[in-house]
Order: structure tokens, then sequence, then C-alpha cells
């Protein structure tokens, strides 16, 4: 072959005809650190997580570590993802305290943490995704008064100590009460979100206050339905009790519709989408748009302003009987 000849296929394949495709970027690791996967709540959380654009498309690999409710659990699952080295983690904790160690050392390794559903007592998070659960506390307690007529005899069922959701769901409900010295709390206790725990509690209430239990105050929905089952199984008529109880899990939607009980919606989605939206600012950086639906649905309550905010705060829904078919459908 002649060097002229040479000279021009040289030419021609440094030019995009003959150049070498280039890879396709490498997907952003993004780990979700979630306390556990027992309760429906969290399984919806994931779910919702997965379901983003961005992971159905695979721009995002997302793994999802179940805390088991051990905040020793999590603190080593965030060993494994800094020594994977992650691009970022959604954190939700089971502990407002002892998650605090795990988010130093994801920050000692410049690892973004954004943190969703529930708080740790930290200011190295990048952010936060969630709901006001003193304002949840606030509506469960209000609706069980409002029925009991705001005077009678109430026990209320807390979630695991220590978690922010328990304190600050609490700190609703003390709202609350604080304000009606017609109503008496005959028991307070937690059952750790658990339907099971919450029965076994009720079932000892019961026997401990015959016929004086006038309302239930849960701190989930998990909590409420137990509670329902141990009035059933003890004989007892649910429409005698004024239950209440936070989520929207399938069930609660279904106990609602019956009229068993009250709810409070919390948006998995949102509150999940939302914080992988966040975490993907902050490794792709300012000019990164949201991909999640979300943002447009909760526009006017939670507008994203470039995904910089410290706090974000997804509105609460009260369960209805003119909602609760609408919301059904979306499961």
């Amino acid at each position: 072959m002649k060097g002229s000849t040479l000279k021009a296929l040289y030419l021609l394949c440094a030019s995009s005809v003959c150049a070498t495709p280039a890879l396709a970027a490498d997907p952003v690791k993004i780990g979700a650190a979630v306390y556990g996967l027992q309760g429906e709540f969290m399984q919806l959380w994931t779910r919702a997580a997965e379901m983003h654009p961005a992971v159905k498309s695979g721009d995002v690999e997302l793994t999802v570590f179940d805390g088991r409710y051990d905040a020793l659990v999590q603190d080593n699952q965030f060993d494994t993802m800094v020594t994977r080295q992650f691009d970022a983690i959604l954190f939700v904790p089971i502990d407002a305290n002892a998650c605090i160690s795990a988010v130093a050392k994801a920050a000692a390794s410049q690892i973004p943490v954004v943190g969703s559903n529930t708080r740790c007592n930290t200011d190295m998070l990048a952010s936060f995704v969630g709901s006001d659960d003193v304002k949840a506390g606030e509506m469960v307690a209000t609706a069980v008064l409002d029925k009991i007529g705001n005077k009678g005899n109430v026990v209320i069922i807390e979630g695991p100590i220590g978690q922010s959701a328990q304190i600050d769901r609490l700190e609703g409900i003390k709202n609350v009460l604080g304000n009606h010295k017609d109503v008496k709390v005959l028991e307070m206790r937690t059952a750790n979100w658990s339907r099971a725990e919450a029965l076994a509690l009720m079932e000892n209430w019961l026997t401990a206050h015959r016929g004086q239990i006038d309302g239930v105050i849960a701190e989930n929905d998990e909590m409420a339905l137990g509670a329902i089952e141990a009035i059933k199984a003890a004989g007892l008529n649910v429409n005698d009790f004024a239950i209440a109880g936070v989520d929207g899990i399938t069930d609660a939607l279904n106990a609602v519709k019956s009229g068993e009980m009250e709810s409070v919606l919390q948006d998995a989605e949102a509150q999940a989408q939302g914080a992988l939206d966040v975490a993907l600012r902050l490794v792709k950086g300012e000019d990164y748009q949201p991909g999640s639906e979300i943002w447009k649905a909760y526009e006017s309550g939670m507008p994203w302003n470039s995904g910089k905010e410290a706090q974000y705060n997804v509105p609460w829904t009260p369960v209805t009987t003119a909602n609760v078919a609408t919301l059904l459908q979306k499961r």
C-alpha cells in the first residue's frame, strides 16, 4: 500500500467513521439502608425506590440493605458500602442517635448520605426527605379524641423506643392530650411497629382494664391492626372503640373502608424516590433534573429548588371514605 493511501486511511479512522464506540458510563451505585423490611410500609418504600426511572433504566445500581431493626446491623452495612465505594447512601435508621457513627463513616469517605422517613440526629446528613411526624401524632390523637368526644380513657401503642418517628409522634400525641384534661391515658408501651406485639399488648390491656378502654392511639397502622385483632378475639365490637394509626398500608385502608379505624397516609413513593433524586443531584451535580413524577405531584408544598434543600417535608394525606377507594386502586 502506498504511503499516501496509508495516510488517507489513518485520517479516516481518526474520524467518527472508524472510531471505537464510546463505552457506556458506569451506573451510579446507591445503597438504601432501611431499618427493616418486615412491615408493609418499608416494603412499599423499597418498591418505590426500585421503580425510580433511573433505577429502571439502569442508570442507577440500587442495593437495598435490610437493617433487621438493629442499629448495629445498620452500622455494619455502612462499613460494607464504604468499602465498596458506593456513590451515595439513602438512610432510614432504626435509632435516631445510634445512627450517628454510621453517617460519620460515610462522611469521612466523602459519600453523601440522604436521610429518608426516619431521622438521624446529626448535621452530617446531606439532606432529608420525609414527613413531619409530630404532625402525624397530632392527627391520629385528634382523630381518636374526636370520636370519643374528648373525654374517656385511651391507650397509646408506640414504635421502637429511640427511633425518630416514635419520639416525634409521641410529642404530637402529647400536644393534643395536653389540651384535653378529661382524657386519661391508661397504658403506654412500645410494640416495635409490630402487629403481633400490639395484639399481645392489647389482649393484656383488655383484661387489665376490662370495659374501660375507649380509644387506641397507635403510632403506626400495623399496631392499630394488631389492636383490632385483639378486640375481635375478645369477642368485643370494634366499633365501640376509636382506633387510629399512621402509614396508610393496605390492610389499614381496608379497615378504614369498613369503618374499623382511622389512618393517615405517609407517601412512601415520595419519600423514597424524592431521596433518590436528591442523592443523584449530589452525585451528578447542579444540572441534574429529578426523574420522579412526585415533584410535580407536590410542587406547591414541596418544590424541588434545585435539590439543594436540607429538608423536604412530604405532606400527609388523611385517609377518608371519600379517597380510600382511589388509594386502594394504586396498590
